[in-house]
């Protein structure tokens, strides 16, 4: 008895010091943001060298591209309300762990079935880690002030991770093999286990009843099937094949059961009743539309940097260099900005500007405009990133802190969900206007057409196959088709943007902060958990 006592005394202490350091807590915290943040981008410039390597299909480039955000996506929230139940610390630690063993995985794949496993498993780890470092900033900054300001700091280091991820893997590309760009993640988790288990404080939420098993599970399958069904269509497939309208259906009917069930459940996994707030469900919507835009144009950036322009994959980190530093510009300014403008104006500006960039892109041709790439990039990374901070912060503020847990799953959620379809969506988009390019290009035979009308790089290999005066002209073709179809791309993404900037006129007004004591609250006596299935 007494050393049970002694213990939960020991827990107390603990986390009345984490209090105290709650700005040592933020940088552990943003730690654990960085090593997602690198992995989510750091194979998009490898996407060339896997290809030749691996030689994988279509549908499992994208497999291979698309699965992290997919399982990540699917798994947010079934892990962040079990961090709410066995503990936020408990389940991040456990999240190095998995994204440790699965990069090195990654890194020794020797075929692409072996990768996309690896992927997965990444995924697996990102969910666990993702919703557990919001739920924690949450609670350890109560005040709204402190709590916009350290919002800005994990913002600026997620938009570090983008930029370190493409930089550091052209880096390794120039020297190692494509494997490399997965062994920086060990390191990472070599330290944030050790130091993440000594200083960050162990937290549960304030709910009562059982954990939803089978509520957990039906919404993770429901997003699996969900995403998984437009993946299928950013691939190329037959919107009527069965192998995609399945996906579709059946994934639509698990998330609308999901639904019905935790309205019907007195302690449900989720508290639905906070997407009747219209601050909070036009936060969720803007963060989906914000990261639909980004991830498909990163992706789609990087090859026309290294296909069309011929950049090497370390030049092609350093074009996308001006992009993150301007979006961590945005993270440090954000909280004097919000206080300032208030979320509507702040969130509603962040997308117009974006649109602007991306449509300012357009003039982007065949040759080289380092100018206007770099304007474009700056305005971009910018306007992104003040949209992302002011529609986090104004999720994270209007939840409760007792649902602390269900909110960030719910935000993180939404933005691996909108990168997921961000590439499936753009995808498609690209994938129809770059094809029809490639018919009828004169002495090219219509097989050879359309297996160039599946990627450009496919198309390099093929006119590298058929040489002479056709190999050239399908080359021109391809490259001419392919930056027509950025063209068309990037005006569906400003379509989308502005359709951001609408949406985000439902937000309130000005910025209202509640005074309140800057602590963490003392974890509960430990008590045995319960499970509902």
């Amino acid at each position: 008895m007494s050393g049970t006592t002694t213990a939960a005394a020991s827990l107390r202490r603990r986390a009345a010091g984490a209090g105290a350091n709650r700005w040592v807590v933020l940088v552990v915290l943003c730690v654990s943001l960085l090593l997602v943040a690198v992995d989510a981008t750091v194979l998009h410039v490898a996407v060339p060298a896997v290809t030749e390597d691996l030689r994988p299909g279509g549908i499992e480039l994208l497999w291979i591209v698309d699965v992290y955000p997919l399982v990540c996506a699917s798994l947010l929230i079934l892990f962040g309300t079990l961090g709410d139940r066995v503990g936020r610390r408990r389940i991040l630690l456990l999240g190095y762990a998995l994204f440790g063993v699965a990069s090195g995985l990654a890194a020794l794949a020797d075929t692409a079935q072996v990768l996309i496993v690896a992927r997965a498993l990444l995924g697996v780890g990102g969910a666990m880690i993702m919703p557990a470092t919001l739920s924690i900033l949450r609670q350890v900054f109560p005040d709204r002030r402190e709590r916009a300001l350290a919002i800005g700091v994990w913002s600026a280091v997620a938009a570090v991770g983008a930029a370190i991820g493409p930089l550091l893997g052209g880096f390794l590309l120039e020297h190692f093999w494509w494997g490399s760009v997965f062994l920086v993640n060990i390191p990472l988790m070599l330290v944030s286990l050790p130091v993440g288990r000594l200083l960050l404080p162990e937290s549960k939420g304030e709910r009562d009843g059982p954990w939803d098993v089978v509520g957990a599970l039906m919404a993770a399958a429901g997003l699996f099937g969900v995403v998984l069904g437009v993946k299928r269509l950013g691939g190329g497939e037959s919107a009527g094949s069965p192998l995609t309208v399945l996906p579709l259906l059946v994934g639509a009917a698990l998330l609308a059961a999901f639904v019905r069930r935790q309205r019907r459940r007195t302690h449900p996994l989720v508290d639905l009743r906070m997407f009747a707030r219209p601050a909070f469900s036009t936060s969720v919507g803007c963060i989906v539309l914000a990261m639909l835009a980004l991830v498909g144009l990163e992706l789609i950036a990087a090859q026309y940097l290294q296909l069309v322009l011929g950049l090497s994959p370390l030049e092609t980190g350093l074009r996308l260099l001006p992009l993150t530093f301007a979006a961590m510009a945005a993270g440090l300014a954000g909280a004097r900005m919000l206080r300032r403008f208030g979320p509507r104006r702040m969130v509603c500006a962040g997308f117009c500007l974006t649109a602007f960039a991306v449509v300012l892109l357009t003039a982007l041709g065949r040759t080289d405009d380092c100018a206007l790439m770099l304007s474009g990039f700056v305005l971009l990374g910018f306007g992104l990133e003040t949209t992302l901070f002011g529609a986090y912060e104004s999720m994270l503020s209007e939840a409760p802190p007792e649902q602390a847990g269900g909110a960030a799953a719910i935000g993180e959620t939404s933005y691996q969900l909108g990168a997921g379809i961000g590439i499936a969506l753009l995808g498609t988009v690209m994938n129809a206007a770059y094809a029809p390019g490639l018919s009828g290009v004169p002495g090219v035979p219509e097989p050879a057409s359309a297996a160039a009308g599946h990627s450009l790089g496919e198309a390099y290999e093929v006119a590298a196959q058929l040489g002479g005066a056709a190999g050239l002209a399908l080359r021109q073709a391809a490259r001419d088709a392919f930056v027509h179809g950025l063209h068309v791309t990037l005006l569906v993404s400003a379509g989308l943007l502005l359709l951001g900037a609408a949406m985000a006129l439902r937000l309130p007004r000005v910025m209202q902060c509640e005074a309140g004591p800057v602590e963490v609250p003392a974890p509960r006596e430990p008590a045995e958990s319960r499970v509902s299935v």
